[in-house]
């Protein structure tokens, strides 16, 4: 039984994490072409953190806005779909959070054709660790810098939820693997590296045979790592941990090295064949996702309010 109204976390303007609330909305209706979801679980994300502290103030942002763009659930209301009722999805992106109403709520109306069905003996919580972070991985890694065994990869931005994901990725199909961090006290939460590096910002000519890169820290350090790998090598950029978002004056032909390719990997259009990919790779190699922390939805303040002030490493979870 589908119940009239439910609980969520509704933002019309910045709010930091201490302050946010649950409140009782109406459950949506379904429509054609989209399904309504029961939400078991969302993963918190650095793009959602942004929304609710200044983003949300962008004309684009559909406001009140629902935030959240990963969930994992049960279909609670098929629609049109071919989903049937019960069956354990998972969701993310095409809007989710920002265009419409996204994971931060028990009942989620999403568009059918960016919820998968899952076949996984995770549980809720690890699967929650999945959709969003493990999808860029892969795609960053795969589909962007076409990681091969015997590759030398550097994963600068290493103690993140996304650094940990390709770290496990990277491993399980045999390359070797050098991940940063520019806090000491964090190198040893690298340990299935193969080598962890401080990060002092200038890394070029102090590492050697790296063939790939995977840059999460940015715009900030695009430019030293593309001077880490070896020509013929390529570059991802994929995060924004650093905080700036743009390159100004960047000069493509003198600041991209010869022979270094440049390539990024943007993680909104998730298909099904990728998602059931990532599922089927993660068993055959045993692989657990990693999960910091895991927070009810009723205690959703003092997650954000722990990820605001960065007391969590890795991938934090939300159980409804």
């Amino acid at each position: 039984m589908i119940p009239k109204t439910m609980k969520a976390v509704v933002l019309s303007e910045p709010v930091p994490g201490e302050r946010v609330e649950l409140t009782e909305i109406p459950v949506p209706q379904v429509r054609p072409g989209w399904v309504l979801v029961r939400v078991k679980a969302f993963g918190l994300n650095h793009s959602e953190q942004l929304l609710r502290l200044s983003e949300i103030r962008a004309d684009y942002i559909n406001k009140p806005i629902v935030p959240g763009i990963e969930c994992v659930g049960e279909i609670a209301d098929p629609s049109d779909s071919h989903f049937k009722k019960g069956e354990r999805v998972a969701a993310l992106m095409g809007g989710m959070g920002r265009s419409f109403y996204g994971s931060y709520e028990e009942y989620a109306l999403l568009p059918a054709d960016h919820v998968f069905s899952v076949q996984t003996d995770l549980s809720w919580a690890e699967m929650a660790a999945v959709p969003e972070t493990y999808f860029t991985a892969w795609g960053s890694l795969f589909e962007g810098l076409n990681l091969q065994k015997g590759d030398t990869l550097l994963i600068r931005g290493g103690t993140c939820a996304l650094g940990y994901a390709a770290i496990q990725l990277a491993k399980a199909v045999g390359s070797r693997v050098i991940a940063t961090t520019h806090r000491e006290e964090k190198l040893a939460l690298l340990k299935e590296a193969d080598e962890a590096v401080l990060d002092t910002g200038r890394l070029a000519r102090t590492l050697r045979g790296v063939t790939k890169a995977l840059e999460l820290v940015g715009a900030k350090t695009l430019r030293d790592t593309l001077r880490c790998v070896e020509k013929g090598g390529i570059v991802c950029h994929t995060g924004i941990l650093g905080g700036v978002y743009t390159l100004n004056g960047f000069d493509p032909i003198k600041e991209i090295p010869n022979g270094v390719y440049l390539t990024g990997f943007f993680s909104n259009y998730p298909i099904r064949q990728t998602m059931e990919e990532i599922f089927s790779f993660l068993k055959e190699h045993r692989i657990r996702p990693g999960v910091g922390a895991v927070y009810s939805f009723s205690h959703i303040s003092k997650a954000l309010s722990d990820m605001d002030h960065h007391r969590v490493d890795g991938k934090m979870v939300v159980v409804i």
